[in-house]
């Protein structure tokens, strides 16, 4: 009988059974690697790339640190446009409580860029010097503020630096107005001042 290339005939005095028993004990005793038994293997496993599970996890993450970004930045503008709308509140209740006190009218011009007050004299509104309490200040960068007199919106763009927008009278009464702030994304802070000279403050979330 012709034996197949590669194949090798066992003498007729071996005994196969035991051969192959013999191997199998001997691979049990030392764990033999198959691979130095039968030679390496001609195929090697293909490298893995990320499972589905770790793509997730890895979207999960950037997903919370990007969600605390966002917190984080939205809590620190609330907090800016807060100290803002209460430095206006306080600023404009000064000038109308100093103007009870000296007997003349004080105004407040408000401007896309910021604020400042006047002084009515003899020769009409002039500005109070730069200095003290009631100096002129300036809004934030990105700053959106709003003006309402008798529900009617101010245009803000007009020099009004002769004229005031707001006056707070002798008398202790002011002109009655509602001012808005809102800065980026956060919610915005509403006054509203009646013409008994009182300033509520209140803070209106952003609409979605």
């Amino acid at each position: 009988m012709d034996v197949p290339t590669g194949w090798r005939r066992f003498p007729e005095s071996t005994n196969v059974a035991a051969t192959f028993s013999d191997t199998t004990r001997f691979r049990s005793r030392y764990r033999i690697a198959p691979d130095l038994l039968c030679g390496p293997s001609s195929h090697t496993a293909p490298s893995q790339g990320f499972t589905l599970i770790e793509v997730l996890v890895v979207v999960v993450i950037i997903g919370v640190i990007a969600l605390s970004v966002a917190l984080t930045v939205g809590a620190s503008s609330d907090r800016r446009l807060n100290r803002e709308a209460e430095r206006l509140q306080a600023l404009i209740t000064y000038a109308c409580n100093r103007a009870e006190l000296t007997g003349r009218e004080l105004g407040v011009v408000i401007a896309p860029d910021g604020f400042a007050f006047t002084r009515l004299g003899l020769d009409g509104w002039k500005p109070l010097p730069d200095e003290g309490e009631l100096r002129t200040r300036h809004w934030p960068d990105t700053l959106r503020i709003t003006l309402r007199r008798e529900g009617r919106v101010v245009d803000l763009s007009v020099d009004t630096e002769a004229t005031p927008q707001l006056v707070c009278f002798s008398s202790g009464e002011m002109t009655p107005f509602t001012i808005e702030l809102t800065l980026g994304d956060s919610a915005s802070y509403r006054l509203d001042g009646d013409e008994d000279g009182v300033i509520t403050l209140r803070r209106e979330e952003a609409q979605r």
